[in-house]
């Protein structure tokens, strides 16, 4: 097996192409609902097709494929979970390239350093699940026809992308989202459910019981608090009072929630960000204690090439090269040696600390249930503590700071994870994991490159952020508004406290509720930072991710699968791929929108003439005739066939 090509030439190129593309991809759906998909599966089935196209493909070829590409997803995450709160919190007023490329190229790397150490611990020794990891596994033992996964993959694109093009922000056709809004007496009556195949995508990968959650915690704002708000307390406040005067019940919810009711949201992704770190506290202590022993056995060995990770000679020489050049971005920030020495020493313990405990939460539930923007937000919350007592109280920069430490953090917590995913993968079919290592960092580097770029593209043509009026519309970035909320919180900003702590007391309710669940061994699981987003979102963002969560349900019966079904299990559901397909197909469709829109200057660029604008009738319709489509293909298979 050691003598089967692995990193060969034509593997880097493919992989480091497929990185940028699906990080450019998870970009806009990250900032758009506040969500990543994992890329190894779809970026392993391309490898698949395109390498055997080239005259060949090996296994461990399509596998190394997938480990370069796989870093989009976490790259991704890690960028636009904190980033964007550099240009909320008005520090920056675009992406600045080198900043964004030394900030997640060198915390991807640092990421995949840190994790070196944890493989033997947690997957030889541990013998922890990784579910995508086994999942990917499966997909490469079982490529033998991935003409097919190909067609669905292209298919599935270029339905989701039509429907992005047809829609709001390109030719108009249809608008972006089916809302019926009224008045009950003072009250307010809201449903909404957004046209994206991109959301519905989202839905049928994460499955009915984060689908209920998620559009459960959207049924709490808008169907619970903003309803109560409107009744009872709009009127005590002058400012939002007249704000809401004239405006249509769709409107008023909307104003409501951007000024009151999303920090209910807040609220409860802190609690379930310090809960995170609270409930993985033995986690976390097995996580560093197996990567300390890690440093210090198999030194000398005679390992076999299936064993052979990166020397740590090497690991502990790269985390000081790489560390160095961040060090001195903190002190261009700062400027000063006596606080941007202490946030480069933060930011290495709470990489090492919180790489472990993402690589030991990967194993358990998976890259794709890994409460990353929980470990952010305390990150953020203790160096905001420390930055208290370098900077003072007040300080302008502080922000800025407790964001820039973050925002490493994040990014090694999101590749540390990731990387145990790909190496578990690997030793299932037998690869070299050293290999894997250094085609993971090269991934992570390739998606840095397009990370500003692709930032500021969407950022002039949609907003990020809050809604303004040149773009009443923006991508909302969840996370980084959270993230910037909380920050700016931290050193004398305005929030409405009262309003953080009922979402706390919300997600301490919503915790008790899951460690019930817990207790009874029920399929059906709580988790915090999932009703957190759901709150924090708007309704019609939930909505489709329900609906897609329900056609997983439906298909996994159709296919015999039982409630709870591994990874593993629904690894041959090629509605997962169609899935991925549809969502891939309309983020890039939003990019390349964003371009002509840049270019010209004027949103309207695409829009035909209003005539031909049709109601949200057409657009329910061809949504759900890519919701029927994804469910035949993946009835079409059954779980006991390739």
């Amino acid at each position: 097996m050691a003598a089967t090509a692995q990193l060969s030439v034509r593997a880097i190129v493919l992989s480091m192409l497929l990185a940028m593309i699906l990080a450019a991809a998870n970009t806009y759906l990250g900032l758009f609902a506040g969500l990543t998909i994992a890329s190894a599966i779809p970026a392993a089935v391309i490898s698949m097709g395109v390498l055997r196209l080239l005259g060949g493909g090996t296994i461990l070829e399509n596998n190394i494929v997938a480990t370069g590409a796989s870093a989009a997803a976490s790259i991704a995450a890690g960028v636009i979970f904190t980033i964007p709160a550099l240009v909320i919190l008005q520090y920056w007023t675009d992406f600045e390239y080198s900043w964004v490329l030394t900030i997640a190229g060198l915390g991807g790397i640092l990421g995949v350093l840190f994790s070196v150490p944890l493989r033997r611990s947690l997957i030889i020794e541990q013998q922890l699940k990784f579910p995508e990891g086994v999942a990917a596994a499966e997909v490469l033992k079982t490529g033998e026809n991935p003409a097919q996964g190909l067609k669905i993959l292209a298919g599935s694109a270029l339905g989701g992308g039509l429907v992005k093009l047809l829609a709001g922000s390109g030719m108009r056709l249809i608008p972006d989202t089916a809302a019926i809004a009224g008045y009950t007496g003072k009250s307010i009556a809201y449903m909404a459910v957004n046209l994206s195949p991109a959301l519905l995508g989202v839905g049928y990968i994460v499955g009915l019981n984060i689908g209920i959650l998620i559009v459960g915690g959207g049924i709490i704002s808008w169907n619970i608090a903003i309803p109560l708000y409107a009744a009872h307390y709009a009127s005590t406040d002058p400012a939002l009072a007249a704000t809401l005067q004239g405006l249509s019940a769709g409107d008023a919810a909307y104003a409501i929630w951007a000024a009151k009711i999303r920090y209910l949201g807040v609220g409860a992704m802190l609690m379930g960000g310090i809960w995170a770190v609270i409930n993985l506290r033995s986690s976390l202590l097995s996580g560093v204690k197996s990567g300390l022993a890690a440093t210090r056995t198999g030194a000398g060995a005679a390992l076999a090439e299936t064993e052979r990770d990166l020397p740590m000679n090497l690991v502990l020489l790269g985390i000081v090269l790489f560390t160095i050049p961040l060090a001195l971005l903190y002190q261009a920030i700062v400027g000063s040696w006596g606080v941007s020495l202490p946030m480069t020493i933060i930011m290495i313990v709470a990489g090492f600390i919180f790489c472990s405990v993402s690589a030991y939460m990967a194993g358990l539930v998976g890259s794709s249930n890994n409460p990353v923007s929980g470990i952010t937000i305390c990150t953020i919350l203790f160096a905001s503590l420390v930055l208290w007592l370098l900077m003072g109280r007040t300080a302008p920069l502080g922000p800025v700071a407790a964001i820039m430490i973050g925002a490493v953090v994040c990014c090694a917590a999101a590749v540390g994870g990731d990387n145990l995913q790909d190496l578990k993968c690997g030793q299932l079919i037998g690869a070299t994991p050293w290999r894997q290592q250094v085609m993971l960092a090269i991934g992570a580097v390739s998606c840095a490159l397009v990370m500003a770029p692709v930032l500021n593209l969407l950022n002039t043509a949609y907003g990020i952020g809050a809604p303004t009026p040149a773009h009443p519309t923006p991508l909302l970035a969840p996370q980084a508004t959270l993230m910037a909320s909380v920050a700016q919180g931290m050193f004398g900003g305005e929030l409405p406290w009262n309003l953080v702590a009922i979402g706390v007391a919300i997600g301490i309710a919503i915790i008790v509720a899951d460690q019930i669940l817990k207790a009874r061994g029920a399929h059906f699981r709580m988790p915090v930072l999932a009703v957190a987003v759901g709150i924090y979102l708007p309704l019609e963002l939930s909505t489709p991710i329900f609906l897609g969560g329900l056609l997983a349900h439906f298909a996994d019966r159709a296919r015999g699968l039982k409630p709870g079904a591994s990874e593993a299990e629904r690894v041959t559901d090629r509605g997962v791929l169609f899935g991925a397909g549809m969502i891939t197909g309309e983020a890039l469709m939003g990019i390349l929108i964003a371009v002509p829109i840049v270019a010209t200057a004027n949103r309207d660029v695409l829009a035909l003439p209003e005539t031909l604008h049709f109601g949200a009738w057409l657009g329910l319709v061809l949504v759900a005739a890519l919701g029927w489509w994804m469910y035949r293909v993946a009835v079409g298979a059954k779980p006991d066939s390739a």
